[in-house]
């Protein structure tokens, strides 16, 4: 396991429904967090890679207005787009910015406001993602996809509607812990099957909901992170996938082929296996999608899933603990921010530091990050 990048500082805001701040803002509270306690100024960070999904906010490009507010100018800045892995995307091109020997601290901010469009508006930008002249206008919406999944799945392995809704309930008992998530509310898995239907088998608690936030994540050198941080989080293997943009052109409809094959190059990079993973952070946008990440990330077998949530596995204390500040489903989703959102939880739990509860002795995390219906895929290893 090479230790040559590292995570230095990690933060971010409240996620909530609508925050009543300007993007440039909800980013300085980030950036600040991220900081915090940390032997660097402004004027040392060499360049700066700025992510979201556009056309939820008026600026046109956004990376100069947030780097100059940062006071990060005259310093380079790049905007990154993989709509809701696009900041854990950041955190792939601040690696090789770093490793290409460029720059030696790069720091990666991630936001997102949602709450200037309606649900609506959000839902048609959100199933742009995909292909629009052979997808989107048909109502291929988020839910819609993500729905076709869980039908496939059921369908294959009989996979139960009460399985999913026990997703719901374990990530709303960690969500209702964490001061940074957009609902604070623990739920029964009688809440959840009560709950209106979206688009079936999904319901309304098995569905994550837009949000506004932002996070930051700042990594450095090998030579400069000992100088800069306490504790710094090593790097160990980066994976990226890119599948198909219409459903209609996958291969795998139980999983998501871009999420097995970023897994498969972490694991290589890192040198390690799903059997070494402490504890991780998994997209889940709609409970089939942590329910597909076990299975997709070696957690368990195809089909068998169902029963790490049904043996309550995926828990502190369990074989595998997932998402345990909440998840997007707790947390909400502000698209940009939510990758470094995921990375940051992890960065605290190896760092002994986890707000939602600790998983003893975690020294090797997992960061699982998917844009769009299974399009793009980010699997991120870090260490202590």
């Amino acid at each position: 396991m090479e230790k040559s990048v590292a995570i230095v500082g990690a933060g971010q805001t409240v996620f909530s429904r609508g925050c009543g701040q300007s993007v440039r803002e909800l980013c300085f509270e980030a950036f600040r967090e991220a900081m915090d306690g940390l032997n660097l100024k402004t004027g040392d960070i060499g360049a700066s890679v700025i992510c979201s999904a556009p056309e939820y906010d008026k600026q046109r490009s956004p990376a100069g207005v947030i780097a100059e507010y940062l006071n990060l100018v005259p310093k380079p800045t790049f905007y990154v787009e993989t709509i809701c892995s696009s900041s854990s995307t950041g955190l792939r091109v601040a690696y090789a910015l770093i490793k290409s020997g460029l720059h030696s601290v790069v720091a990666v901010v991630g936001f997102q406001k949602m709450s200037e469009i309606s649900s609506r508006e959000a839902a048609e930008r959100m199933g742009r993602g995909g292909d629009i002249m052979w997808e989107s206008p048909f109502g291929v919406t988020m839910p819609a996809g993500y729905a076709m999944y869980a039908r496939a799945h059921m369908a294959a392995y009989g996979t139960k509607p009460e399985q999913l809704a026990r997703i719901r309930v374990k990530n709303s008992s960690y969500g209702a812990l964490n001061a940074r998530a957009t609902f604070r509310k623990a739920l029964t898995e009688e809440d959840v099957m009560k709950s209106a239907v979206v688009t079936l088998p999904l319901k309304t608690y098995d569905c994550c909901a837009n949000a506004d936030g932002a996070s930051c994540i700042i990594l450095a050198s090998k030579e400069e992170a000992a100088r800069i941080a306490k504790v710094p989080i090593w790097v160990l293997g980066v994976g990226a996938a890119t599948d198909s943009t219409t459903l209609s052109n996958k291969k795998l409809y139980t999983g998501l082929s871009c999420a097995r094959e970023a897994a498969r190059q972490a694991y290589e990079m890192a040198g390690v296996g799903p059997e070494d993973i402490d504890v991780a952070e998994v997209h889940d946008c709609f409970t089939i999608a942590e329910l597909m990440a076990y299975e997709d990330l070696g957690f368990a077998r195809s089909g068998e899933g169902p029963r790490l949530i049904d043996e309550k596995q995926t828990y502190i204390g369990g074989k595998i603990p997932v998402n345990i500040d909440g998840g997007l489903l707790s947390k909400g989703h502000p698209i940009g921010a939510t990758g470094g959102s995921q990375i940051r939880t992890v960065v605290k739990q190896l760092r002994g530091q986890g707000e939602t509860g600790q998983v003893e002795g975690a020294k090797i995390g997992l960061v699982h990050n998917i844009g769009g219906v299974g399009i793009y895929g980010n699997v991120t290893i870090l260490g202590r």
